[in-house]
């Protein structure tokens, strides 16, 4: 009788068995196979009881699978232990890091009210082209920018005044002026990291549109100042550099500095603080000044003194009749003594025109705390019409050191106005019931979830400054009330569901 098919044996075995008839490519010799003991004995077995080895070597009380039995055993893989850190230059914000930042975001967004403007937020992700339309910008080398799968060109925003620009273009006519718009928003720039540096902050901006006074960057000012005064900060620790674009393009006019160059000067001089002159000089003769030029351009920004800038310049030109009016309206407005004049602040984006302004440190611990100025003509830049404008950026990041440095950081810790527990398993549906009305009332509740012992609720009560605490007990509640404890003053009683307030 001839042998039977390996596959009448078991469907799974001639997976196995097959192997063990090929022959190499090269040489007509079979090839050799180590074979599973359990398959081979010293003793003829029926097919049967090889099947039945088969199944048991197969299944291993599994009930059943894909053979392993010419196979190496199952080999675990082995997982790779990601990285915790967040990105480099991003952050995480656990509980207690997300109370500090409300409480920043909450004053940026009081200031905001108390001066009459409108909350608005853009898109995170933006076309990479509303970020690089104005040439010798340093920002377009730090974008995040990438090609999406509809192959467009988009960034994380890096700032937020070109979507705001955006915005009011697409509204267009809609728009009733002065528009006075306040967002608080997260950025992204890909930089060097310095303290109060990061790649990833959130930024509060205020914006008017439509004013073409100096009164409207005055106001915008006195916004920083009753919020630095809000928080504790006072003129002794923070101070504000002013100066004005158009005082930069009368002098560079006066040599014969084309226009298109300005941009560039604007960014090279942004740095005078950061690398030393030599390099700025070397910079500034790489667009074409002359030596001459240069030498009076730094001449000019190392002025302090409005008076003297007259002096150097005259008095005749919009740039010094400007500041004029602003350090005049800062005595109005109450903040003279926070201001200073520095002809050497110009700011590092090419849209500014006209006024410009920082937010720095006295102690020349921290870098820039804030800044702005006028952009007259961004809207254009876009395809748009113009409007006179203005505006400032405030980041989150160095503010949090400066009140690290000065000590003014708040103690903010979780709070609840009450904690609920029952003190039955068979009452949870009633402590329920007790944290929801309370809940509909505005109140904040924290309901114990499991069966825990009253020195665990009291520890609770205490990590979370409860007001609070409500006992549901069996033999109050027999009567239909409930046990509070107020936890600041230790008194003690009992009261109605219905009378709860």
């Amino acid at each position: 009788m001839p042998p039977l098919p390996s596959s009448l044996l078991n469907p799974r075995l001639s997976f196995c068995v097959k192997p063990l008839l090929l022959f190499t490519q090269s040489s007509l010799a079979p090839r050799k196979f180590s074979i599973p003991r359990q398959l081979v004995s010293g003793k003829p077995r029926t097919l049967s009881s090889l099947a039945s080895a088969q199944s048991s070597a197969t299944d291993n009380g599994s009930g059943g699978g894909r053979s392993g039995a010419l196979t190496p055993p199952p080999v675990a893989e082995e997982v790779q232990r990601i990285d915790v850190n967040p990105p480099k230059g991003t952050r995480d914000f656990p509980p207690e890091d997300m109370r500090l930042r409300n409480w920043l975001f909450n004053h940026f967004r009081e200031v905001s009210r108390l001066f009459g403007f409108e909350e608005v937020d853009y898109p995170v992700l933006e076309s990479e082209a509303l970020f690089i339309r104005k040439a010798g910008e340093e920002i377009r080398d730090q974008l995040y920018c990438f090609e999406d799968r509809g192959n467009r060109r988009v960034a994380l925003r890096p700032e937020l005044t070109p979507s705001l620009a955006r915005l009011v273009i697409q509204k267009g006519k809609s728009l009733s002026l002065p528009l006075k718009w306040f967002a608080v928003g997260q950025c992204w720039r890909y930089e060097r990291m310095t303290r109060g540096r990061r790649r990833e902050h959130y930024q509060w901006n205020m914006d008017i549109l439509g004013v073409p006074e100096v009164t409207a960057e005055a106001e915008l000012i006195s916004s920083i100042v009753t919020f630095f005064k809000r928080i504790g900060i006072t003129e002794s620790d923070v101070g504000f550099k002013v100066s004005s674009r158009k005082v930069l393009q009368e002098v560079l006019s006066f040599y014969s500095v084309p226009e298109n160059l300005f941009g560039k000067v604007c960014v090279i001089i942004d740095k005078i603080e950061k690398i030393p002159i030599d390099v700025i000089k070397k910079d500034l003769e790489a667009t074409g000044l002359s030596n001459e030029a240069i030498e009076q351009l730094l001449q000019v920004l190392s002025i302090k003194s409005l008076t003297k800038l007259e002096e150097i310049i005259g008095g005749g030109g919009e740039g010094i009749a400007d500041l004029k009016k602003l350090f005049s309206l800062a005595e109005k407005f109450g903040y003279s003594q926070w201001i200073q004049f520095d002809a050497s602040v110009v700011r590092g984006l090419a849209y500014y025109t006209g006024i410009v302004f920082e937010g720095f440190d006295r102690g020349g611990k921290l870098r820039a705390i804030c800044g702005g100025g006028r952009y007259d003509r961004l809207l254009s830049t876009f395809g748009g019409e113009d409007i006179p404008a203005c505006g400032f950026g405030f980041g989150d990041a160095v503010i949090v050191e400066l009140l690290k440095e000065k000590g003014l950081l708040p103690e903010l810790s979780l709070e609840v106005d009450n904690i609920v527990c029952a003190l039955d398993d068979d009452l949870k549906g009633v402590a329920a019931t007790v944290a929801s009305k309370l809940r509909e009332k505005g109140q904040s509740v924290e309901l114990v979830l499991e069966t825990k012992p009253l020195k665990w609720v009291f520890k609770r009560a205490a990590r979370t400054n409860a007001q609070r605490l409500i006992l549901v007990g069996k033999t109050e509640w027999e009567k239909g009330m409930v046990s509070v404890k107020n936890l600041s003053s230790s008194e003690q009683y009992e009261i109605k569901l219905d009378e709860l307030e």
